[in-house]
């Protein structure tokens, strides 16, 4: 992976993170309502960002 390059030159750069998540932990209740979550355009189930909402 850390040699991939595309024809037009873009280059990946591989970080590996060596921890072990933890599976089925819960987000407190009122998470949604006071977090704004942006959704990447390109992977959005796998990528998002949550900022605290201005509401």
């Amino acid at each position: 992976m850390e040699k991939t390059e595309t024809t037009k030159g873009l280059k990946v750069v591989v970080r590996i993170i060596d921890k072990v998540f933890e599976t089925g932990r819960k987000y407190a209740t009122d998470f949604k309502k006071n977090m704004a979550i942006q959704f990447d355009k390109f992977l959005p189930k796998w990528n998002y960002v949550a900022m605290p909402c201005t509401c």
